[in-house]
């Protein structure tokens, strides 16, 4: 398998979100979404907000669901170990429904197609631990075949009203 087997398209997941009715986006921006970035800023639909902090980005993306529209949070993987009080107290203790974007920043290329937990990166083999530990649902995004877990983790998100992450292990692709 071809490391770019491992990227799905930065479209593919734009127009999940769309069908999926996502109009907001808080952000800290991180390398492994990048692509993703391009299209949802540059989209018309969407309320895009940058952030300093990933705690920043998960505090207004409550305000924005309060206010009644439908955001996801994108960071990567160092800024969800940044702000893990903040997303106890939004995703859990206030039930906000947020689907998270993270990026897996740092991660090596010969990991593509193997565990998580088998990276020699700590921000990458302790992610998804730390995620079960609070209790929130996981869901890794690796190859095309992965793209139908965006949409059941914005419906989990909103059935359960809790922080569910999505997490791409690989660069997203430009088209």
């Amino acid at each position: 398998m071809a490391i770019t087997d491992h990227s799905v398209s930065a479209s593919a997941v734009a127009e999940i979100l769309a069908e999926k009715k996502i109009n907001a986006v808080t952000t800290v921006p991180d390398l492994v979404q990048l692509a993703l970035h391009d299209r949802l800023q540059g989209d018309p639909a969407i309320t895009y907000l940058q952030c300093s902090a990933e705690n920043q980005a998960l505090t207004c993306a409550m305000g924005m669901y309060v206010g009644g529209l439908e955001p996801v949070v994108m960071m990567q993987n160092q800024g969800l170990f940044n702000c893990l009080n903040t997303l106890r107290s939004v995703g859990i203790d206030a039930r906000i429904p947020l689907v998270i974007l993270v990026g897996a920043f740092g991660r090596e290329h010969d990991n593509l197609g193997q565990p998580l937990s088998d990276s020699s990166r700590v921000m990458v083999n302790r992610t998804r631990p730390v995620i079960d530990a609070l209790g929130l649902p996981f869901h890794h995004i690796e190859t095309a075949a992965d793209l139908p877990r965006i949409g059941r983790a914005i419906d989990a998100a909103r059935a359960g009203k809790c922080a569910v992450v999505v997490h791409f292990g690989h660069y997203l692709a430009w088209n």
